[in-house]
């Protein structure tokens, strides 16, 4: 993104969106001038600039909750900032994983959206691993690593084997969904969105 290009206002800043670069979950919004844009650049961790302090502020100097930065989009109109970015932590200060957690709309599912639901699963374990709420299972697969969630993985794929050779559909029907979610909860890990999985998917597809 060249510099030149992003168009300030007339106090000199622009309005920052932060998006989850994984979930696609958007965090926050905020503002940068130029200085803290180019230290967001420099650095590859998120700057904005503080309308109320007027200063530099870097996200989780103090609370250690950093944005790594994977790219920075500039929008049609040049005046607005689209920073992708894997959180290391709550986004908000309130200790929640998006500024934009409150919801006054009914979410509800129907038979065009029937997957809608894998969707909602992987922004909930972008929660969990961003809040890391106490007693929560996905909590705990995180806390325990890597090793702990592939065997999980590798557990839950072997009953799906076991469910299938002893034709029990309603098993299978549990094991298979034991599978998926930790399934996501390994792609979490791993900063691989399921969007890229299902890319693959349509790209064969149209082989």
């Amino acid at each position: 993104m060249n510099m030149d290009e992003v168009k300030f206002d007339e106090k000199g800043l622009v309005p920052a969106i932060v998006q989850d670069a994984v979930s696609k979950e958007v965090l926050t919004l905020a503002y940068m001038n130029r200085e803290s844009l180019q230290k967001t650049v420099d650095t590859k961790e998120t700057w904005f600039y503080s309308r109320s302090r007027q200063t530099l502020w870097h996200k989780g100097e103090t609370s250690g909750n950093t944005q790594a930065v994977v790219d920075i989009r500039l929008d049609c109109d040049e005046d607005a900032i689209l920073v992708l970015v894997h959180p290391a932590g709550p986004a908000c200060h309130k200790g929640t994983y998006s500024c934009f957690s409150n919801s006054s709309v009914e979410q509800k599912n129907t038979n065009s959206e029937k997957f809608a639901i894998l969707n909602k699963l992987e922004e909930i374990i972008a929660k969990r691993e961003s809040e890391m709420p106490e007693g929560a299972y996905t909590t705990y697969l995180f806390q325990e690593g890597v090793d702990k969630i592939l065997k999980k993985v590798g557990e839950e794929a072997s009953e799906v084997i076991i469910a299938a050779k002893n034709r029990d559909p309603e098993e299978l029907k549990w094991e298979s969904a034991d599978l998926l979610y930790h399934l996501l909860v390994l792609l979490r890990e791993q900063k691989l969105p399921f969007s890229e999985i299902l890319s693959v998917l349509e790209e064969r597809h149209g082989k």
